[in-house]
């Protein structure tokens, strides 16, 4: 593939709705256990629900009728009754969007904290678990997984996907075995994927240089930039998968590759690690002469399509470069604060004029009201001042689809896709809470209904695949045998 050509451009899916991979509401665990098997979906028939509260574009609204027709929104009505449709507990908001995953992390939940240590060292239990995984075994992590987050009201994740080969190196047969085991995954769970394939092409960068890849990390290199562009240029959107990439981050990706993975990605979604931990900003200052923004900036990488991951320790200038270039800052602040990596400036870069999004990324927690109440609780720890962002922005962070490439997503609106969550009120935690700010009470515990393209994937706070715990824990517990 040449550098300047785009491959598989994003097209629209007609129909909406999920796959035939997708079990009906009453798919057993032994269907589940056997692999999920393959079934015709049911014909798209208009739905019709209604909640008495919904948080619309234009604000909260009551009583409202939602029509849903072939995987979409086909009219959103307020102040009418319900009649014949199901209704809906609670408030309904638009379907969330996290915004950056790495599914295996998934694994490591509850098994890092007995050593304290640094990010480097939580890496080393981290490279562990991916030396241990095959396709198979990352089809069955990553469909509990997204089914994880399917019962947390997310209807699209952004899959940063660096697990490419097998352990030693060598690609499998299809070298994109992996990511269609993590296409596959999505498709099961009842979400939408953005897989965002990454170019990871060295082990680190000091004031030396750039290192070999570690023998724990040879699964995620292609060699350099061009072979990373033939390996993704095999793959190809469909109707319920895009195709993006991903710079892994300076340290793992040397200059002279940034401008390949950003031309070749054709104005597809581009995400990038940056910043993370004042480390890698010492050392890209040490040997380029740059701040890492400042680095992505003087190679084009920066911009309206690109998505700038953790954006943690920066200088005024980045926070500038990000904002101008309308860069979109990725914020984790779960993980963020599990691998004690910071706070970053998230008031100040969407004034700047940089969009926000939110990711579970390790999946410490797999919960996106968490996330967007996290991004403005940690903005009063470090401001000392409260209401740094309005609920209606919080909302606006938790349902980014944009940056993963679906722009006709994350509202309730006619013409939109059917995506919504409806939340509780009357759980422990929502109880007397007025529903505009439900994401400062709410936990992932209070979804009770997720429909993705006009699907119900979750009804009653059950998943249509059964008892994701099982399903979590027989996909985590092997890969710990014997460690």
């Amino acid at each position: 593939m040449s550098p300047t050509t785009p491959t598989n451009p994003p097209t629209d899916d007609p129909v909406g709705g999920v796959s035939a991979e997708f079990p009906p509401q009453n798919a057993t665990d032994e269907v589940v256990s056997a692999g999920v098997a393959e079934r015709q979906r049911e014909p798209n028939t208009p739905t019709r629900w209604w909640a008495a509260y919904a948080l619309l574009p234009t604000g909260l609204a009551r009583d409202v009728t939602f029509e849903v027709e072939d995987g979409r929104f086909a009219s959103v009505t307020p102040d009418t009754e319900p009649g014949g449709a199901e209704r809906l507990p609670g408030v309904v908001l638009p379907g969330l969007a996290n915004a950056h995953s790495h599914a295996f992390h998934r694994a490591l939940r509850g098994r890092t904290h007995d050593r304290g240590g640094t990010f480097w060292t939580w890496r080393e239990r981290m490279y562990a678990v991916a030396r241990r995984l095959e396709p198979d075994s990352y089809l069955a992590l990553a469909r509990a997984t997204y089914a994880e987050m399917a019962l947390a009201g997310i209807a699209c994740v952004g899959e940063f996907h660096y697990l490419h080969h097998q352990p030693d190196g060598t690609p499998y047969d299809d070298p994109n075995a992996m990511g269609e085991a993590l296409r596959r995954a999505a498709r099961e769970a009842g979400i939408r994927l953005t897989l965002l394939d990454t170019c990871y092409l060295v082990g680190g960068l000091s004031a030396d240089g750039h290192a070999p890849l570690s023998p724990e990390q040879q699964r995620f290199g292609d060699g350099d930039a061009e072979r990373w562009a033939e390996r993704v240029a095999r793959l190809a959107d469909d109707a319920t998968t895009r195709i993006g990439a991903a710079i892994h981050s300076v340290r793992a990706v040397p200059r002279e590759h940034l401008a390949t993975v950003a031309t070749t990605n054709g104005g597809r979604p581009l995400h990038v690690h940056l910043s993370e931990q004042p480390a890698e900003n010492e050392a890209c200052q040490a040997f380029y002469g740059l701040t890492p923004t400042g680095l992505l900036d003087a190679e084009g990488v920066l911009g309206p399509h690109t998505t700038a991951v953790h954006a943690t320790h920066l200088t005024d200038a980045d926070i500038e470069a990000l904002g101008t270039s309308h860069t979109t800052a990725c914020f984790c602040p779960t993980t963020e604060r599990d691998l004690a990596d910071g706070i970053g400036p998230a008031r100040r870069l969407l004034d700047a004029g940089a969009p926000l999004s939110l990711g579970s990324d390790q999946h410490a927690v797999i919960d996106l009201l968490e996330e967007a109440r996290a991004l403005e609780m940690n903005e009063r720890l470090d401001t000392l001042q409260r209401g740094r962002f309005r609920p209606d922005e919080l909302l606006a962070t938790a349902t980014d689809h944009a940056c993963l490439g679906w722009t006709d997503a994350g509202r309730l609106e006619a013409g939109a896709r059917a995506d919504l969550v409806a939340v509780r009120l009357d759980t422990p935690r929502t109880a007397g809470s007025a529903p505009e700010q439900v994401l400062l009470a709410a936990t992932a515990a209070d979804v009770d209904t997720v429909v993705v393209d006009g699907r119900a994937v979750v009804t009653g706070g059950r998943h249509a695949l059964g008892d994701v715990g099982a399903l979590l824990t027989d996909a985590i517990d092997p890969l710990w045998e014997d460690q």
